[in-house]
């Protein structure tokens, strides 16, 4: 079985795969840790190898790791995780086998995040032709992908919590609120909360819009929409950009490619 760690600015995710000889795979399970890069490898060990037991596995289960990391300061203590604990040395997404193996068309390819590539691969392997590809992390990534499957470009924006935490780290006496879907479609708001969530959930979701159509019109080619991250879903309701939304885009990404890595 794979044993696949994306290592996010927020979280790390975990996820076990099992594949099938066809190729074919299934998360078998997944779970979450808050990243901090002074975690040790052993501490590591002590919450995934519980997990790995509630769920019914053993450790000798575990065949193969791959790791993806945008937080260069956790690699060493996942390395240790992996050796001590599995005895595998893990791939890490970009690196040796686990290169990269679509055309990275910018002015800096090596600047690319592992998440966005992982995001670019598993978009291209599953849903093919010209791609949009929205991300919703603590920063919210626009991707351009070609029919070819290389990578054309992209921006970067403040996720919509970074955007929160800002409007209310900024002024005196705007209260905290939660994100979630406003109650109703009007942009005129009632109270202070309510004005508050118009305008960060509405002003968001115009954000998306406005970039998906400049990116469709400088491609010049029907593009599909996919949507992945925690708050895509949230999204979702709101409008009807996304041809796509696919929560797992980077797990499957870290899998096509740990396949990719192993038949080399």
């Amino acid at each position: 079985m794979l044993l696949a760690a994306d290592v996010g600015n927020t979280n790390v995710v975990f996820a076990l795969f099992d594949f099938e000889s066809d190729g074919t795979y299934t998360i078998r399970a997944r779970w979450r840790i808050a990243t901090d890069p002074r975690r040790t490898g052993d501490e590591y060990a002590v919450w995934l190898l519980q997990l790995l037991k509630i769920e019914g596995f053993e450790r000798t289960d575990i065949t193969q790791v791959i790791v993806a990391s945008v937080v260069p300061r956790a690699d060493h203590n996942l390395t240790v995780l992996c050796e001590k604990y599995f005895r595998i040395t893990p791939l890490f997404a970009g690196q040796g086998s686990a290169r990269w193996r679509f055309a990275i068309d910018v002015d800096q390819p090596s600047s690319l995040g592992a998440d966005r590539a992982l995001n670019i691969l598993a978009a291209h392997t599953k849903y093919g032709g010209d791609l949009i590809i929205v991300d919703f992390g603590t920063a919210t990534k626009f991707e351009a992908v070609d029919f070819t499957g290389a990578y054309k470009g992209g921006s970067i924006a403040p996720g919509i919590n970074l955007s929160l935490d800002a409007l209310v780290g900024k002024t005196a006496k705007l209260p905290r609120i939660a994100i979630r879907a406003p109650s109703s479609r009007s942009v005129i708001g009632r109270n202070t909360e309510d004005q508050m969530l118009i305008g960060v959930f509405w002003g968001y979701v115009a954000m998306m819009e406005g970039m998906v159509a400049k990116m469709k019109s400088e491609i010049g080619r029907p593009a599909k929409v996919v949507a992945t991250g925690g708050l895509a879903i949230l999204f979702d309701d709101a409008t009807d950009i996304f041809d796509h939304v696919d929560a797992d885009l980077t797990l499957d990404g870290l899998a096509i490619l740990a396949r990719q890595a192993e038949a080399i």
